[in-house]
């Protein structure tokens, strides 16, 4: 593995293969896969494959747990949120999975280990790995132990679960007022890495302005900034989609 010694990566994870190839192809990628065994090339996708249910289902079972009494839709958001793109590549970063992952030159040249959807495909293949070498149980372990340390702060808290931009509408309509309406201010940057400048406001009333990687990624973080400047630190967030409104005294 490039740049991470197997039992540094063991170690972080909390987790000892009994089988140590199938960690190192879940680290594989079909980049690399294909330059080294054209003929008989062993990736992580079918890990990928395989851990993504396994994800998905140890997610659903520690929210069900960690947030009792919550609503089905409440928890759907929360489970999205988590499994999400960004938030695996984020989970994969603090694994320094980044540094373990293998991968072909011209993948390597091109920016590979910065791009999320290989950091989160590696980290659902590592979950696919788990799960097979050492059963659900070893899988819930290493991937809900992830998750307990990013919720921690918040579990048993009555808190309100939503993304910015439905958390902003659904507080402007409690409070009688109109939908807040975002605008495009400008967008700057090569095709490859364009920056978006979107303001939020409602009934003509500037709320925030933010910046963002995509009109998405801007439009979410204008809503947080004005529900930020509304609430305060109320406002906490607990995944890269998902955040949560502590209730007021």
């Amino acid at each position: 593995m490039d740049g991470l010694k197997p039992e540094k990566l063991e170690k972080l994870i909390g987790y000892a293969f009994a089988d140590k190839t199938l960690l190192t192809r879940a680290l594989t990628h079909t980049s690399y896969a294909y330059e080294t065994s054209p003929d008989r090339p062993e990736d992580n996708e079918l890990l990928e494959f395989l851990g993504d249910s396994v994800v998905g289902l140890v997610t659903a079972e520690f929210y069900h747990g960690a947030f009792p009494g919550r609503s089905e839709g409440e928890l759907s958001k929360l489970k999205a949120s988590a499994t999400s793109t960004v938030a695996l590549a984020r989970l994969a970063r603090e694994l320094k999975l980044d540094k373990a992952i293998r991968l072909g030159r011209g993948e390597e040249r091109s920016g590979g280990r910065k791009k999320s959807s290989i950091l989160a495909g590696a980290l659902e293949a590592l979950a696919g790995a788990v799960f097979l070498d050492g059963g659900f149980e070893a899988a819930r372990q290493f991937f809900g132990g992830l998750l307990r340390d990013s919720s921690e702060p918040f579990r048993g808290q009555a808190l309100g679960i939503n993304n910015s931009k439905s958390a902003l509408q659904e507080w402007l309509q409690k409070a009688g007022r109109p939908a807040p309406a975002y605008r495009l201010v400008s967008e700057s940057g090569p095709a490859h890495d364009r920056t978006f400048v979107v303001e939020v406001s409602v009934e003509d009333r500037p709320l925030a302005k933010a910046r963002g990687a995509s009109k998405k990624l801007a439009e979410q973080k204008a809503a947080e900034k004005a529900l930020k400047s509304h609430f305060g630190r109320r406002v906490k967030r607990l995944s890269p989609e998902a955040l949560l409104i502590e209730p007021g005294d």
